[in-house]
C-alpha cells in the first residue's frame, strides 16, 4: 500500500463498516475498533487495539492471530465465551491461510497494536454481520483449519456504517 493510498483512505474517506472490539471475560481490558474501507482495488482494513496482553522481558513479544470469522455474534458459553463466532470466514472453501477471512497478525506494542492493509479477498458487503476475532497466539499459517492460533480472546461484530 502506498503512502498516498493510505492517506486517501484514512483521511479522506469514512469507513463503510466497523467492528468494535471487546475482550472476552478473561481479557476484559482489550478494546478497540477495526474499520473497513471499500475501494476499487479491494478493502482496506485498519485496526487499532488496546489492552492486549504483554510479553515478558526483551524477547517476550506478543503476536496475535487476527481473523474474520463466519459467526454473527461474539456471544458464547461460560466454558467457551466467544463460541458463536464460528470458524474462519472461508466462503470459497480454500485451505488456511487462504481463507477470505485470514488477515495479517497483530504485533503487540506495550499492549497496543495498529495495523492497516489492503485485501481483495473480501468485499465490505459480504462481511457485514460476520465477526472479527483476536486470538491468544500467533497464526502459524500452516495448521488446518485455523493456524494453531490459540484461544479467542477478543471479538467484534462487523456493522455497516455507510
Amino acid at each position: 500500500m502506498t503512502i498516498s493510498l493510505l492517506t486517501d483512505v484514512l483521511l479522506s474517506n469514512f469507513p463503510f463498516a466497523k467492528a468494535k472490539i471487546q475482550g472476552s471475560p478473561d481479557y476484559p481490558k482489550i478494546r478497540g475498533e477495526v474499520n473497513f474501507y471499500q475501494l476499487s482495488q479491494g478493502v482496506v482494513v485498519a485496526a487499532d487495539i488496546n489492552g492486549l496482553p504483554m510479553g515478558d522481558g526483551k524477547c517476550g513479544c506478543k503476536v496475535f492471530a487476527f481473523h474474520i470469522h463466519e459467526g454473527e455474534s461474539c456471544a458464547g458459553t461460560k466454558n467457551e465465551p466467544l463460541a458463536n463466532t464460528g470458524g474462519h470466514y472461508a466462503p470459497e472453501g480454500c485451505p488456511h491461510p487462504c481463507h477470505a477471512g485470514d488477515m495479517p497478525p497483530l504485533f503487540g506494542n506495550s499492549g497496543r497494536a495498529w495495523l492497516a492493509f489492503l485485501t481483495d479477498r473480501i468485499t465490505v458487503d459480504e462481511i457485514i454481520g460476520k465477526t472479527v476475532v483476536i486470538h491468544s497466539a500467533p497464526d502459524d499459517f500452516t495448521t488446518q483449519p485455523s493456524g494453531n492460533s490459540g484461544s479467542k480472546i477478543a471479538c467484534g461484530a462487523i456493522e455497516r456504517l455507510a
